[in-house]
């Protein structure tokens, strides 16, 4: 096996630009690099998710494959090539399929749910407004620019999973969700 990065840093991006993998340079603040950094800060947060030591053994796989897709969303992102595309439609209908089988293990929704209930539901939580950022940022960088339109459909669909996953996360040893208890108005 042969070291693809023999040094960790360039000096190159000094100057506030960086570089996609089609070589050319953009600055740092640029829609395209916002955009995948909130992919990748989604991505470190599963990462934190799936630490969790009372990760169940089922929803284990299922994140790490998420990850993946991230890091080619991340991909599609950088190359910048309209005909370069890992996402498909297939992904996405991939990631329904996952939604729907998880979302049937619960019972139906009935009220609103806060973030919390226990620590992975928690993080859960965290990951679902991180990929709602990323969603958004994916979408502003396609009223400019081109990106694959499943990326988006992708991270719409992800977003729902993660909160499926955040309520079967709170059951965890028998807990339970934490219900929005709302004032009432004057």
């Amino acid at each position: 096996m042969s070291n693809r990065l023999t040094r960790i840093y360039t000096r190159s991006g000094d100057s506030g630009t960086t570089a996609l993998a089609n070589g050319q340079r953009i600055p740092k603040y640029h829609p395209r690099i916002e955009a995948l950094g909130d992919v990748d800060e989604l991505n470190s947060l599963l990462g934190l998710l799936l630490a969790e030591t009372d990760m169940p053994d089922s929803l284990s796989p299922l994140l790490q494959r998420i990850q993946n897709d991230l890091f080619d969303i991340g991909g599609e992102l950088a190359v910048a090539d309209p005909d370069y595309t890992v996402i498909t439609q297939e992904v996405v209908l991939w990631l329904e399929q996952q939604l729907d089988s998880l979302n049937t293990e619960l019972p139906p929704l009935e009220e609103f749910i806060l973030p919390g209930g226990n620590r992975a539901a928690a993080q859960a939580h965290l990951c679902r407004c991180v990929c709602r950022r990323a969603e958004r940022r994916v979408v502003e960088l396609a009223g400019t620019d081109s990106v694959n339109p499943q990326s988006a459909a992708y991270l719409n669909r992800l977003s729902d999973l993660l909160f499926v996953c955040a309520r079967t996360l709170s059951r965890l040893n028998s807990g339970t969700e934490v219900l929005w208890q709302p004032r009432r108005p004057k």
